[in-house]
């Protein structure tokens, strides 16, 4: 089908299939190109954005660029990384100033600009980069400025060639819809896409996709694999999808029958139940490095499911794998050319690679972000306590146990410890480290850190600045957590510690507590999702820490860290801390980025 479409340039970053689905949104279709497209493949698109990315324009290696397009007669949009891109082709000035940003910031209009059209200033943006344009190319001129960026935004003085240092495609910057809006306005685009166009196109694009055979589609409760599993029983009839619902021993208190119960109310009698807990924690046991845990749950999906398969007598060859993967999984995994690996996910371990270069996977949401895919859940009527419930990945609490030889050692934590009483001098608050290490995304590329930890007045706006300041300023800082309880800092040591059946059981009444906590004060669907991780930090060797993470988000892509109101708060830490086992209880003050949601 023919219709006018706005090409996004993905350069790797976490964000590039975001923007597309913005401009979707808008109306407009969109598409995503590598950047070294031919310019004659680009010539019938009816504007161009750059997307970000996590290579710096210093680097050697910077991805492949068709430099012509920027020669092209149509609207360009650069952002972050198009951006620096845009102003260095140009002749501008790009340098590692030292000061990078990450997060939430405030954009000052400079002078006026068809970009900034009902938009208001001061106005909040979220910023992910380190280098900045410090001098603007002679043919722009400057139309924006943040606290560390003196040209945030410019704009051809002739030519519809804008770029914006900061990522107008995330929720967290509160005008950047409307700034899309604005840009795709001089594209003169028409508007022709929409979620049930999305439907209909998904229920013919299974039907090439799996062809004669048939798809056993592996279910966890969430609303990811329901929605991909009822758009593979509309397109195929469940004479032809099966699923398989497997307790691996990774979930909620009591979860396997609520949600057993969930898919025989909704009239699903294709679904067969196996206990695989026993083999999943034989798999990870000893495990402490996260990726290897993703990696070894992934496996252990696929044995079962060849185990299944085997036990019914199926051939493999006519039965092909279902997933109900979205988009953001295969980003954070690594999954376009030039992105970086954040975390691995599940659903793209080598097994599953192995079978999708066979054409045996079928994932019919890998386009789409977590709201998206809501709102397919509403078209196919499916109730709310489905497409409404919160996100809970297939590795399940397993990557909420975060596990230690007993051994480990931080490099610089001293040196670090001094940088942060420096940076947040007190008295009001205390700083301190976590001797563990959480993963987090800065700039497009992953890290791997001790948390730092503050002490002292709750008061949600005072942390969050100095969370965003200590992780704009301490590049070796990826995460900010604040003690809940007890009221001083015990002293807490690394201990040894795996994912157990012990350690699994106390998180479960923890998370167990920490949900009802949510649904007596109606907070479900104002906390995006709510994590509870155990830490293997002790007073005595053989305790455990929890931290609270709840977050606001949209798509998973960026998130703030959720205010609960401090009376909800402090009870829940106390009635966690009385838990036996439990010696401190910390919540998680950091944006996404710096700090991923989880912390594996």
């Amino acid at each position: 089908m023919q219709r006018d479409t706005i090409a996004v340039l993905d350069f790797g970053s976490q964000y590039a299939h975001l923007i597309a689905k913005r401009i979707r949104h808008i109306g407009v279709y969109a598409e995503i190109f590598p950047p070294k497209t031919k310019t004659e493949n680009l010539k019938t698109m009816k504007g161009i954005i750059l997307s970000g990315g996590p290579a710096s324009v210093f680097a050697e290696d910077i991805p492949p660029f068709n430099a012509e397009i920027l020669s092209l007669d149509m609207p360009i949009l650069g952002l972050c990384y198009g951006h620096q891109l845009i102003a260095q082709h140009f002749g501008g000035l790009i340098q590692n100033t030292g000061q990078g940003e990450f997060g939430k910031a405030f954009v000052e209009k400079v002078m006026d600009s068809r970009l900034w059209q009902d938009v208001s200033f001061p106005s909040q943006v979220w910023m992910s980069h380190q280098d900045s344009v410090t001098e603007c190319p002679p043919e722009f001129e400057r139309i924006g400025q943040s606290k560390h960026c003196p040209i945030v935004a410019m704009q051809h003085r002739e030519q519809p060639v804008f770029t914006l240092q900061f990522h107008p495609e995330v929720k967290d910057s509160l005008a950047g819809i409307q700034i899309l809006t604005n840009f795709v306005k001089q594209t003169e685009a028409e508007a022709c896409w929409s979620m049930e166009g999305f439907v209909q196109e998904a229920n013919r694009s299974i039907q090439d996709t799996v062809g004669s055979r048939k798809v056993l589609m592996f279910l966890s409760g969430g609303v990811d694999s329901s929605v991909a599993f009822a758009l593979l029983n509309n397109a195929l009839g469940k004479e032809r999808v099966l699923g398989l619902f497997i307790d691996n021993g990774f979930l909620r208190k009591n979860e396997a029958e609520t949600i057993l119960t969930r898919y025989k109310q909704l009239g699903y009698n294709n679904i067969q139940f196996r206990d695989a807990s026993e083999d999943f924690l034989k798999a990870i046991a000893g495990q402490v490095d996260p990726q290897k845990k993703r990696h070894l749950v992934g496996a252990a999906f696929i044995d079962v499911r060849d185990q299944f398969l085997e036990n019914l007598n199926l051939n493999p060859e006519e039965w092909i794998l279902g997933q109900g993967t979205l988009y953001p999984d295969i980003i954070e995994s690594g999954g376009t050319e030039h992105s970086e690996v954040i975390k691995s996910h599940h659903n793209r371990v080598q097994q599953v690679k192995d079978l999708m270069e066979k054409g045996q996977v079928v994932e019919p949401l890998k386009e789409l972000y977590k709201d998206e895919v809501r709102k397919v859940g509403e078209l196919l009527g499916l109730p709310d306590a489905i497409v409404w419930r919160h996100p809970f990945p297939g590795p399940g609490l397993s990557i909420n146990v975060l596990c230690a030889h007993g051994d480990e050692e931080f490099e610089n934590a001293l040196s670090l410890k001094n940088t942060l009483r420096q940076l947040i001098p007190g008295p009001e608050y205390k700083t301190d480290l976590l001797p563990v290490r959480s993963v987090g995304v800065q700039g497009d590329q992953r890290s791997y850190a001790q948390p730092a930890v503050l002490i002292g007045t709750q008061d949600w706006e005072k942390l969050e600045e100095h969370s965003i300041k200590i992780t704009n300023e301490v590049r070796t800082i990826n995460r900010v957590v604040t003690l809940l309880a007890p009221n001083e800092l015990p002293s807490l040591k690394s201990r040894r510690a795996y994912c157990t059946k012990e350690r699994l059981k106390l998180l479960q009444e923890v998370d167990a507590l920490a949900t009802q906590a949510l649904i007596e004060h109606q907070l479900m669907q104002e906390i995006f999702q709510l994590l509870v991780i155990i830490l293997p930090l002790s007073t005595n060797g053989t305790g455990n820490s929890i931290v609270l993470r709840p977050v606001c988000s949209e798509d998973v892509m960026t998130a703030q860290f959720a205010k609960i109101d401090w009376k909800i708060v402090n009870p829940l830490s106390h009635q966690i801390l009385e838990l036996p086992g439990i010696d401190a209880v910390f919540y998680d003050i950091t944006h996404k980025p710096p700090a991923t949601f989880g912390w594996e």
